[in-house]
């Protein structure tokens, strides 16, 4: 493994130009290049898949029943996405080899926010977890109603990925107009540049409102609105 980026690496380097920086991995180049993802990665690699197993799930149960279930995999999507960032992605250590994976998983994120071959997921992690929660599903539902609850559960985390790559990379780097991607934005922004033990919730910031770590203004920005 490739030792965490100097601060010497990095100086002299506009705040811009940190924010963007990619910095090396691993020392193998094929698990640093494989650290390394496009956007559109997941889209090739979970949109066949949730086609798949939602017309298997319409061969065996009707279309309501199948989007109920599909429902029902979205939503436990976004309290999963919740607590894989709130307990997994933030547990930090301070050294060793804890600190090192820390680092790996999500710690280059909030060192680089804004290097945009590590936004999404690498499928060499996101599909052994698919496949694993479809295991779970299946053990606990049954064949047949696992297959739309893991399309809706799969549709969720893809949505998640593409909306933390927007969030990151806004077409002509300018804010959302809209009111939806705009508070989207904001809110993850407060939690890379303001407060990173809120705003855990990306694609769904609700969860963040129902278990208190919903990001708050500070008093200096209310007084600016008012």
């Amino acid at each position: 493994m490739a030792s965490y980026p100097r601060r010497a690496d990095l100086a002299g380097m506009k705040r811009a130009d940190v924010l963007r920086a990619s910095p090396r991995m691993f020392e193998s180049s094929l698990l640093d290049k494989l650290s390394r993802v496009h956007w559109s990665v997941p889209l090739f690699v979970f949109v066949p898949a949730i086609v798949v197993v939602l017309v298997t799930a319409l061969g065996r149960m009707g279309a309501g029943e199948a989007l109920l279930w599909a429902l029902g995999g979205y939503l436990f999507w976004t309290l999963t996405e919740y607590w894989l960032h709130r307990i997994v992605f933030h547990f930090e250590p301070h050294d060793g080899i804890g600190a090192r994976l820390h680092w790996i998983i999500h710690g280059v994120h909030h060192d680089h926010p804004n290097d945009p071959l590590r936004l999404v997921m690498p499928p060499s992690v996101s599909i052994p977890l698919a496949a694993l929660f479809y295991g779970l599903f299946v053990l606990v539902l049954g064949d047949t109603r696992a297959l739309p609850f893991a399309a809706g559960f799969w549709g969720g985390y893809l949505a998640y990925d593409m909306l933390h790559y927007y969030v990151h990379h806004l077409p002509g780097g300018r804010r959302p107009r809209a009111w939806v991607p705009r508070m989207l934005h904001e809110l993850h922004m407060r939690h890379h540049f303001q407060d990173g033990d809120t705003g855990y919730g990306v694609s769904a910031p609700f969860w963040d409102h129902v278990f208190g770590t919903a990001p708050q203004r500070r008093r200096a920005e209310r007084r600016t609105a008012v």
